[in-house]
Parts: structure tokens; sequence; C-alpha cells
């Protein structure tokens, strides 16, 4: 595995933002809170037709890093029900969007200025976001997720019991951060159980490598923090290689007392509890943006 690093990576990238930005194929997805007649057309919440954009990171930031290499996206069936199709065409114009090339005014979509804003890579049914949120009520969070029916699962609830904090993006968590927000614009990322990709063919599609940990503490304000857990044991030797890679984030640890973030997801989701049931043991990493 290839971390090695061009002298000037780790300050560059924040100086590159909107370097390749004219490079994307998206179809000027919507303001937050708003729905296009595009979107309408191909269906709300829908992705436009054709390969999504994918950022050649190494050629945007003249890197030598790792980035995931995630060929076609294709995504596990999956269906909605009628009323989660009725909860998301009436409530996802308003607290979802689509990737865009677009900079996230999070000020303006949550209706509050100056709250912390931390962003989950990877929210899959969202069960810790809206086990969290509440717990964090002083902080916008927003949840990242390709897959429909998951981020469908967590509109709904949402909506149900009424979480004024949490709003959703769909599209690939790396792109998303690249296209929709600057740099030192974050106070918190979160990357909880990402896939293991456990064959080894496949671990160069993993989201913990050096590129992505460089991507992640562009977007963090100093003081931001950086928190993943996985409960696959060769992913977190893998994330255990790599705890020192960035020179932007210092590494905490676990467990770090002093955190000025939330890091107790507050229940066992239902594919953690499988884990544990196999004894898979939960790891857990904390970062800070120096």
């Amino acid at each position: 595995m290839n971390s090695t690093m061009k002298t000037e990576n780790s300050k560059n990238i924040e100086n590159t933002v909107n370097t390749d930005l004219n490079t994307a194929n998206t179809d000027n997805a919507d303001t937050p809170g708003t729905t296009s007649n595009t979107e309408h057309s191909r269906g709300i919440g829908e992705f436009p037709a054709g390969r999504p954009p994918q950022t050649d990171f190494n050629e945007v930031f003249n890197t030598a890093l790792d980035y995931p290499r995630l060929g076609t996206v294709t995504f596990r069936r999956g269906s909605l029900s009628d009323n989660q199709l009725a909860t998301f065409e009436k409530h996802w114009p308003e607290l979802g969007t689509m990737l865009a090339d677009e900079r996230v005014d999070v000020d303006k979509w949550f209706g509050r200025s100056g709250a912390p804003t931390i962003v989950e890579i990877g929210s899959g049914t969202g069960t810790s976001t809206a086990a969290m949120a509440p717990k964090e009520a002083d902080t916008n969070v927003i949840a990242v997720e390709l897959y429909k029916p998951g981020l469908a699962k967590l509109l709904g609830q949402v909506v149900r019991e009424d979480i004024p904090n949490i709003r959703m993006i769909r599209g690939d968590g790396m792109e998303v951060l690249m296209r929709m927000f600057a740099p030192e614009s974050l106070d918190g990322i979160r990357v909880f159980f990402p896939d293991p990709w456990p064959k080894a063919k496949h671990h160069k599609r993993r989201i913990i490598q050096s590129g992505p940990l460089n991507l992640f503490a562009s977007r963090l304000k100093p003081g931001g923090v950086l928190h993943v857990a996985t409960d696959h044991a060769d992913y977190a030797e893998w994330i255990n290689e790599l705890v020192e890679v960035e020179p932007q984030l210092e590494y905490k640890g676990w467990p770090w007392p002093e955190c000025p973030q939330l890091t107790d997801r507050q229940l066992i989701t239902k594919f953690e509890g499988k884990g544990l049931e196999k004894d898979h043991i939960i790891n857990e990493y904390l970062w800070v943006k120096r």
C-alpha cells in the first residue's frame, strides 16, 4: 500500500477548492430545499442517467496518495413502500439533496447561523445518525449515503420523531466532500462501519486510505474531529497502519475523554449486533485537525 506524499500535498488541497469542479458531469443538481423540473422528470432523489461524476484526485491535487477505486457504481436492490415513497416525495425537497457542483449553504439549509456542522459519510439506514442527533441538538448533522432506501428510512424517522438537526445528501462521500463543502468548513466527519471490502483484490476500494484522510483533513476546521469505527479485524489492522499518515491530523486514539464532540453512538445497530454475536471487536479511532 503506497502512502507516499509529494512535498506540497497536504496544504495544496485547501488552495485548489475550485480547480476541478468543472470536470463533473452532474446535472446541475439542485439547491437544498428546492426541487428542479429536471429532478421531477427523473424522480425525486434519483441520479441523472450516465456515469456519476468521479474526480481524479491525484490529477487534481498532484499527489501520489491512495484513493478508492470505485469503478462502476452499483446499488443493492431495494424499493420503497408506498408510505416511504409518499414521505420521501413530500419531505426530501426540504431535508435532502443530490450530489452537485454547488456548495451547501449550511446556515440557510438548517435555518440557523453558527452551529457546528458534522458530516457522516456512509450513513446507511441512519440508525446511529438518528440516535445521536437529539443528543447534539446544537449541531447540524448531514448524512451522506448512496443507497436511496437507507436515506428513505432515515428520512421517515426524522419526520416521525421530529428531529430538526438532520439533513441528507445522496451521493458518494468523497465527491460530496470535494464538490459541496469548502476547505475548513466542517467541525466533524464520521465514518461508521464502512464497507471493509474483505477480499485482497478489493482493498483498493476501502475509503480509509491516505488520500481520503487528506481530503477529510482539508474539509475540517482546525480543532475539527474525525471519528471512524469498524468491527472488521482486518480493516482495523489496515487503519492502524494509517493513523499517523496524514500530517494535518493528530491521532488521539480511543477513548479520548476530552473530545469536544459526541462520540457515543447511543445504541448497537443491527449490523453491529450481528458482528458482536460473532465476537467481533469494535475498533474506534479519533483524530483532531491540527
